[in-house]
This record gives C-alpha cells, sequence and structure tokens, in this order.
C-alpha cells in the first residue's frame, strides 16, 4: 500500500481533542498491537500487515499524536507517557483484554512503559501474552544520536525543521538502514510525505524530546524488560548505527536468557529492509509461546 492507501484503510479517533489516526483489522479481545517508531508512522508496517493479518483475529496500529496522519499540535510537550495513554485509551474503545505487541524504535519505549504499568496494577484492564522488540532505545547509554538527532535537540532544533526538505531529509534517514537495503528514491518519498502531513516536518523538534523522557525513566523502563515476566523477543539489526549490535550486547549483559535474533547486513528498519525475516523470527516465537 502507499501511505494514502493505509490512510484511505483507517479511521480517527478522539483523544483529548486531538485526532488519532489508526488501522484495525479483524475484532475481538485480544489484539496484536503494532507500535511504531520516529519519525515515522503506522505505515512503517505495511509490509508486515497482511501476513500478520492472517495469523492473528485483531490487529491494531495507530499513528501516535505528532506522526503520520495523526494530529500533529505545534504547541505541545510530546511524551512518550502520552503516547502510551493513548493506545490504553483506543484498546479500551476496541475492548481489547489481551495484547502481543510487535514495537519499534520510539514503540519500544511505549512497550517499555505498557510493561512498567502492567508490572505495577494489581488490577489490570488488559494482559501482556508477549512483546516482541525491533531496533530500539532499550537503554539511553547505547544510544547513539544521528547528527539530525543532535541537531534538533539543540537550539537550532526550531530553525532546522523549518528549512528541512525532502532531498535533506532523505540523506540523513538512508544512514540508518543497513548498507544493501537502503531505501530507494520512491520509498523516501513515502516516509518523507508522512512526516510532511499537516506539516509535520515543524515539530520534529518537539516530538525528540523522547530522547530526553528515556533518560529519565531509565531506571523504571530498564526494570521493567528485566523483571518482566512476560515472554519478550528482540529482533535487531545490527547495522544500525543508532541502536544495532552495541544494543545487542548491553541486553545481553542486563537481561536474563535473552532472546535475541540478529538479521544480518540489515539496519535500523527491519520490518521494511528484511520483512520475511523478521515475520519469520516473529511466527517462530509465538509458536514457541504457544507448545511452551
Amino acid at each position: 500500500m502507499t501511505p494514502e492507501q493505509w490512510r484511505a484503510a483507517g479511521q480517527h479517533f478522539q483523544w483529548m481533542g486531538h485526532s488519532i489516526f489508526y488501522r484495525a483489522q479483524g475484532n475481538g479481545d485480544r489484539a496484536l498491537l503494532l507500535i511504531h517508531g520516529f519519525p515515522t508512522a503506522s505505515w512503517d508496517f505495511d509490509r508486515l500487515w497482511p501476513a500478520l493479518c492472517k495469523r492473528y483475529d485483531h490487529v491494531i496500529a495507530l499513528d501516535m499524536l505528532g506522526f503520520g496522519f495523526s494530529d500533529k499540535p505545534r504547541e505541545h510537550v510530546y511524551s512518550l507517557v502520552e503516547q502510551t495513554d493513548i493506545h490504553e485509551t483506543l484498546l479500551a474503545k476496541l475492548g481489547v483484554r489481551r495484547i502481543d505487541i510487535l514495537a519499534h524504535d520510539y514503540g519500544v519505549s511505549v512497550a517499555q512503559e505498557l510493561l512498567a504499568r502492567d508490572f505495577e496494577r494489581q488490577v489490570k484492564p488488559y494482559n501482556i501474552d508477549s512483546v516482541t522488540l525491533l531496533n530500539g532505545g532499550l537503554f539511553p547509554e547505547t544510544h547513539r544520536m544521528t547528527g539530525t538527532q543532535r541537531l534538533l535537540r539543540s537550539p537550532l532544533g526550531p530553525l532546522l525543521t523549518k528549512m528541512m526538505s525532502e532531498r535533506q531529509f532523505a540523506k540523513s534517514f538512508s544512514v540508518v538502514f543497513g548498507p544493501g537495503t537502503k531505501p530507494n528514491a520512491a520509498e523516501l518519498h513515502d516516509f518523507w510525505s508522512l512526516i510532511q502531513f499537516n506539516e509535520g516536518a515543524g515539530i520534529m523538534h518537539l516530538l525528540i524530546s523522547y530522547i530526553t523522557e528515556r533518560r529519565f525513566n531509565r531506571a523504571r523502563w530498564v526494570e521493567a524488560v528485566c523483571r518482566t515476566l512476560v515472554p519478550i523477543r528482540l529482533i535487531n539489526g545490527p547495522e544500525d548505527p543508532v541502536s544495532g549490535a552495541h544494543m545487542v550486547q548491553r541486553y545481553r549483559e542486563l537481561v536474563s536468557n535473552p532472546d535475541v535474533v540478529s538479521l544480518p547486513g540489515i539496519g535500523h528498519y527491519p520490518q521494511t529492509e528484511a520483512p520475511e525475516q523478521v515475520l519469520r523470527a516473529f511466527f517462530e516465537f509465538q509458536d514457541a509461546l504457544k507448545h511452551a
């Protein structure tokens, strides 16, 4: 699907006065929840969507506030905790009581917050059956920002967002992909169109605050991953300069009996660079849980 076709197949719900885009296929109180990354949107899972919908009766993905086809308020303090609230609101709206999670990048932090809430709650509005994590900043100490991210976090951030062009975006975005799996011009244009929808490039310096929030919540979010009883699998593209092989090394140091699948030659976007490999690793994980 093109981003516009993806949009046409979705719908919106209201959260705190903001319109939030989502796609949901099927129904039922158990669902697979897909959580996208920065700076893109739920369309990132397009190449996995058909196979996932064949496997699951209910598949859900939303564009978080400030991303994709959701509202992008310009006077807003963006928060990963708030993004988690939005996901929980949609789960309640759709009557979901059990979830499996597949999360990428920025969405990995949302998954960590969901795990932390699950660990802390005595009465749970839903159960988390499993979590699968793609490349993401699980540990602030291993997160290596790109040059563009550093500029966005600097005092020059607001100026950079005003000046950013599609060409500049394509150059900076391509560096996080594997050497043999970089997006072509058409794919880069599609990614850019998601960012530019509702002039979203103009708020990227606001969205980048998640890096500070990760550091603030490090203890709680790392503890959630290390102490949860929810089964977790990490599927990682080791060529990712942001959260690749070096992040996996730290994961192995901190997590007992780590379940890790490394995809050689793949970078930061495994779901678009190697969708068949991601699906294979994900389904093997799910099958193993069924027979455990």
